[in-house]
């Protein structure tokens, strides 16, 4: 059965941006042909190792809110990925591709961990993610919520 989550790059993505390179590194051994299924394959791989990483943050509802923006920035971390796991597969990764996969998963994890920030569409209920960079700063969001300050300056002073 078909994962139901929607890759987050697609062959016609690599076809557009990386046809030569596609075509080399994902030939048939035998016909010499792009082996499509495999290269699909590697795509739904990428979108679910994807979404491993950015489960540390998001949820599933989160990555399926994602803006045009964020969905275009993954394209490219899952094309660079994909590369490097096709190449892999058919025993032609080189240094680039590999480094290419290192940064992207980097990048990811940074993300992840709150180093950047993918921006979430309203979920249909009337609320609507912060504007990008806002981090809900200034509208009454509570950021940090924590106990009540045991050691204030006035309860030291008389110490």
């Amino acid at each position: 059965m078909p994962d139901p989550r929607p890759s987050f790059a697609v062959l016609d993505d690599l076809r557009t941006r990386y046809k030569r390179e596609l075509v080399t590194l994902g030939a048939d051994e035998e016909t010499g042909l792009l082996d499509e299924d495999r290269v699909v394959a590697v795509l739904g791989d990428v979108s679910a190792e994807i979404r491993a990483i950015l489960y540390a943050r998001y949820s599933r509802a989160d990555l399926e809110r994602l803006d045009d923006d964020s969905r275009d920035v993954l394209r490219v971390f899952a094309m660079a990925m994909a590369l490097y796991r096709v190449a892999l597969s058919f025993s032609r990764s080189t240094e680039r591709l590999e480094k290419g996969y290192a940064d992207a998963v980097a990048r990811l994890k940074d993300i992840a961990a709150g180093k950047g920030a993918l921006v979430l569409l309203g979920d249909g209920a009337g609320e609507v993610a912060p504007e990008p960079g806002s981090a809900g700063i200034g509208n009454g969001t509570v950021l940090v919520e924590a106990a009540e300050r045991l050691f204030t300056r006035e309860r030291m002073r008389g110490l």
